[in-house]
């Protein structure tokens, strides 16, 4: 009797254990896209790891902590825990399979783990099979590529599924078991794969991979070093991870002249960062120069962000992949472009081929990008003081077309673009600051006062005054709201009020009645004590004499100029404009030869930009003409050369050379 019942009750048990099993068995495309989308309309909590976050109190290894020199004894449960052959939970059942499922087990493992299509579909293939550490490491790997792929929501829904899962806190604990017996690889690739699937870095089974890692390390090859790397780059600071990174740093350090790969350079690279020692980084580019042969064009691409990540302004190498990227720009997609720029300007390198190469490939696929996409490349090109004309032109076309497709962050962005770089649109100017007002009233009523004032000054700084945004910024409340000391943004206010001020004065615009005056800011203006170049000092008095040359003027307390001359109406080689008629009295004409430097010219141009392009025009308003000379080019030129330079420059065309012959 005793006997029947314990049969019975055996019998029971091995079919509740079948129907637990039988819910996780691999399920027909109607099922799992029913638990699918069932899943998904419970995923509105805002965690995925809000029912299970694998933390557990206590470890399992007899593993050091580097870090610490520590050394935990294990406790009588996690003894236990070893000595038990882990199974699957539906081990009892297994007894019980048909025949379909006999035969499903003669199929290789990796050639059915290929064809799993999401994690939970790995789990239901781990759950009826025995498992090897390679297996397991083989396992997570699949988990994590299947969800690449994937849509933001397709993924999280599918990783939920993947928490609930019975089977894959199992394999977790499987990972954790068997990691002192992985190969190197394994170990890399079971780490990268866990924390790409976002279990938690401070989880019992993340921590002991970072252990057994730390003491294997030695026996890492190239290929999981590179793995290693690219995993402990996007982990968070912990002490068992900066451990690890300090010892990957002084093993990679070592190893500099046995690298042959190029991807495992630059993920050394990265991961050496920018604190590494000169010494280091100069072994570092000379290693990548003698290996440049080899940079494909994701290479190129790769090691512009890695120089940028280090700081190392390498030019050769900036140099080379700008070549290799400038030839093949129509292979690049939008946003390694977009990284290429970024870096650039991080390095505050400018490669003038390399800018017209993208520039140009953008306006001629121009139909092919969104307004946000040509905006991003705007302001990285604004950044780089380089300035993208067909672009620019076609952008300006568009923006007249459908100015309501802009929302208020893109208008402000386009007109810091336009402002800053002082782009000519010639024939559709009008047009564009028209269509840009209307779009800026639009927002009026929902616009910070300082949002107001950022899209007012750049709009004064191209010469354009809308009526209804001025009555509304200059009201005292919203000047007494944006002059707030203390403010983070105080200084700021300040600059864009004061270059407001000035154009007011001296553009004098048409304004409303009701508008109060901008306060004297004058007093946040720096001493101007600036020398000035002695060697165009003295080519100016070879060429108009000493007694017509007067340096260090300011205007308007704020607008230095390098040298006046004063030249009387009489002189022959006086400037005279077209409209003026030789019988009319003139007066004294007075020339402001103003030296800028290379920031305050678009790149690869002497085309002015803001700031200095509102100078001379505002000097024009006060009765100046001005000559522009671009000091990193004069300084490069002969005595003679300098001379000759500035005869073209003050001078009428042709008027020098009958001065010569007269003398």
């Amino acid at each position: 009797m005793n006997a029947f019942r314990s049969g019975e009750e055996m019998l029971r048990w091995t079919i509740f254990f079948g129907r637990f099993s039988s819910v996780w068995k691999n399920p027909g495309p109607l099922s799992r896209t029913r638990a699918a989308v069932l899943s998904c309309r419970n995923c509105a909590g805002p965690s995925l790891w809000s029912r299970r976050t694998l933390q557990e109190p206590n470890w399992t290894h007899n593993t050091r902590y580097l870090c610490q020199g520590e050394t935990h004894r294990p406790s009588v449960e996690e003894q236990q825990d070893k000595s038990l052959c882990v199974q699957p939970p539906d081990a009892a059942s297994r007894g019980s399979r048909d025949l379909s499922d006999m035969t499903e087990v003669r199929v290789p493992f990796y050639r059915k783990l290929q064809g799993c299509l999401s994690p939970s579909d790995v789990l239901d293939l781990v759950d009826r099979t025995t498992l090897t550490h390679r297996h397991i490491s083989n396992s997570l790997t699949r988990m994590w590529e299947t969800t690449k792929k994937m849509s933001e929501e397709q993924r999280r829904c599918e990783l939920r599924l993947m928490l609930e899962h019975p089977g894959f806190e199992g394999l977790c604990h499987r990972a954790r078991i068997d990691a002192p017996r992985m190969h190197s690889d394994d170990l890399a690739y079971t780490l990268l794969a866990v924390v790409k699937l976002g279990v938690s870095q401070s989880s019992l089974v993340v921590q002991t991979l970072l252990r057994v890692i730390q003491e294997r390390l030695n026996q890492f090859d190239d290929k999981s070093l590179s793995i290693l790397s690219t995993c402990l780059e996007e982990m968070k600071s912990s002490k068992n991870a900066e451990a690890l990174k300090q010892g990957l740093k002084l093993i990679l350090e070592d190893r500099i002249p046995q690298i042959q790969n190029v991807m495992l350079l630059q993920t050394m690279m990265r991961l050496l960062g920018e604190d590494t020692s000169p010494a280091v980084k100069k072994k570092l580019e000379m290693k990548a120069l003698s290996m440049a042969e080899e940079f494909t064009l994701p290479n190129a691409q790769y090691m512009l962000t890695t120089l940028a990540a280090m700081h190392l302004n390498s030019k050769p190498l900036l140099d080379l992949c700008s070549k290799k990227i400038a030839e093949n720009v129509h292979s690049v997609p939008f946003t390694r472009l977009l990284g290429v720029l970024k870096s650039c300007r991080e390095l505050r390198y400018r490669n003038y081929s390399l800018f017209s190469s993208i520039s140009d490939y953008v306006a001629n696929t121009f139909t092919m990008w969104s307004n946000k996409q040509l905006i991003f490349f705007l302001l990285e090109f604004e950044g780089l003081r380089f300035c993208p004309v067909a672009l620019m032109d076609a952008f300006a076309e568009r923006v007249i077309g459908k100015p309501d497709s802009l929302t208020l962050k893109d208008l402000l962005s386009i007109l810091k673009s336009y402002s800053s770089l002082n782009h000519d649109l010639k024939e559709n100017r009008q047009q564009f600051l028209d269509s840009v007002t209307r779009v800026l009233e639009s927002y009026l009523t929902r616009m910070s006062s300082a949002d107001l004032l950022k899209a007012i000054s750049c709009l004064c700084v191209m010469e354009h005054f809308p009526q209804a945004p001025l009555e509304k910024l200059l009201q005292k409340d919203r000047l007494d709201e944006l002059l707030p000391r203390g403010s983070p943004l105080y200084k700021g206010v300040e600059l864009k009020l004061h270059t407001l001020d000035l154009c007011l004065r001296l553009d004098r615009p048409l304004l409303p009645p009701t508008v109060s005056p901008i306060p004297d800011l004058h007093h946040l203006l720096p001493p101007y004590e600036l020398p000035v170049n002695p060697g165009l000092l003295s080519a100016l008095k070879d060429v108009v004499g000493e007694t017509d040359v007067r340096d260090t003027v300011v205007e308007e307390r704020v607008y230095f100029i390098d040298c006046v001359i004063t030249l009387s109406p009489e002189a022959k080689n006086v400037r005279r404009s077209p409209e003026e008629h030789s019988d009319t009295p003139q007066e004294p004409r007075r020339i402001a030869v103003l030296c800028a430097p290379p920031s305050s010219f678009c790149f690869g141009t002497t085309h002015p930009r803001s700031r200095l392009a509102m100078k001379m025009r505002h000097l024009r308003k006060l009765g100046y003409e001005t000559v522009l000379v671009p000091v990193h080019e004069f300084d490069s030129l002969t005595n003679q050369e300098r001379t000759e330079a500035l005869k073209r420059f003050i001078f009428p065309e042709g008027e020098s050379s009958k001065i010569e012959e007269e003398v």
